[in-house]
């Protein structure tokens, strides 16, 4: 008889749920077996008090890395159910896994699988190349799929009013002196596990940008490498703002992620709108929607960019005495 998941297991599926995406590369989860299930928590020591002081994009990170946990029991035939944040007592356990009926992985299953090395953010400029309806509706239905939604900014007004929007917040934002600071920190100029390092940051910010970007690159642009002028703007959402919705909303971000790579798409993640209340309430009324924005994306086609980098699986796992 099953008595549940093994260390093996355990850390297996752990070492695709550290490729999720984090605010600021913080990576803030840890991974343990506790009476045979898998438990994801919140890493109290790498949450941002000035950044995310509510702890929601911890939660949104962990959301992402409990997605990946999903499909990586899953791809191994041994699916999990899922408990979301099953410990009042305990508001730091995002989420337990248990094993299900063992089953084959789905053929979509394997494709979102088979992109989780090659996800991450793409922080340079896109070509002009327009996303396709299809892809469009498949970003859109991986949302749904996850009990979320997700919204696209159509149309140079629409896009022009986001981006207004858009720096408002970042300008917000830029005031606080903690804020830069912990910016600061995160940025990385050499080897590091952890942070975002300088070839990722993107090229540095100038005057003519539509869209705010965060002062992690130090690269200046070749002369005519702007970035797009009309990108394609995606707003993630869910029905609430709960703790639990937030985790919702991580899980749907890395399945539209990875959805897009599967369709050959690169993305990164514009969080400023969303994280001064202000801004996140005026792009829901701009929007029309009932429900939270959690995150915005910008989506094209682009050259390879970098990947940040991340700590070694065993740094994150709390395993048994002797199982180490």
């Amino acid at each position: 008889m099953d008595t549940g998941f093994t260390v093996e297991q355990l850390r297996a599926a752990a070492r695709d749920a550290v490729r999720a995406p984090s605010m600021h590369n913080t990576q803030p989860w840890r991974f343990r077996l506790h009476d045979g299930g898998i438990e994801l928590s919140v890493d109290p020591r790498r949450r941002l008090p000035a950044t995310d002081p509510s702890g929601w994009g911890a939660r949104l990170g962990c959301g992402a890395a409990l997605f990946n946990l999903r499909l990586s029991l899953a791809v191994a035939g041994t699916p999990a159910r899922v408990r979301i944040r099953p410990y009042p007592h305990d508001p730091d356990v995002v989420a337990r896994l248990v094993p299900d009926l063992p089953r084959r992985p789905t053929p979509a299953e394997l494709s979102l699988h088979a992109a989780v090395p090659r996800r991450f953010s793409n922080r340079a400029p896109f070509w002009p190349d327009p996303v396709p309806a299809e892809a469009r509706w498949l970003l859109g239905e991986a949302a749904r799929t996850e009990q979320c939604w997700l919204e696209l900014v159509i149309g140079v007004s629409a896009v022009n009013a986001f981006a207004e929007i858009a720096h408002s917040a970042h300008r917000v934002l830029g005031r606080d002196p903690a804020y830069r600071s912990e910016l600061a920190a995160w940025a990385r100029t050499g080897p590091a596990p952890d942070g975002v390092p300088a070839a990722a940051g993107g090229p540095v910010a100038e005057p003519q940008d539509l869209l705010p970007t965060r002062g992690f690159g130090t690269r200046e642009r070749a002369p005519g490498r702007d970035f797009e002028p009309e990108p394609l703007v995606a707003v993630l959402g869910s029905a609430g703002n709960t703790a639990a919705d937030q985790v919702a909303a991580g899980q749907a971000l890395q399945r539209v992620l990875l959805t897009a790579t599967d369709a050959g798409l690169a993305a990164s993640l514009l969080s400023q709108p969303i994280e001064v209340p202000g801004a996140r309430e005026a792009l829901r009324l701009s929007l029309g929607r009932f429900g939270t924005p959690q995150m915005v994306l910008r989506i094209g086609y682009g050259q390879p960019g970098w990947p940040t980098p991340r700590r070694d699986v065993n740094e994150v796992l709390d395993l048994p005495v002797g199982q180490a």
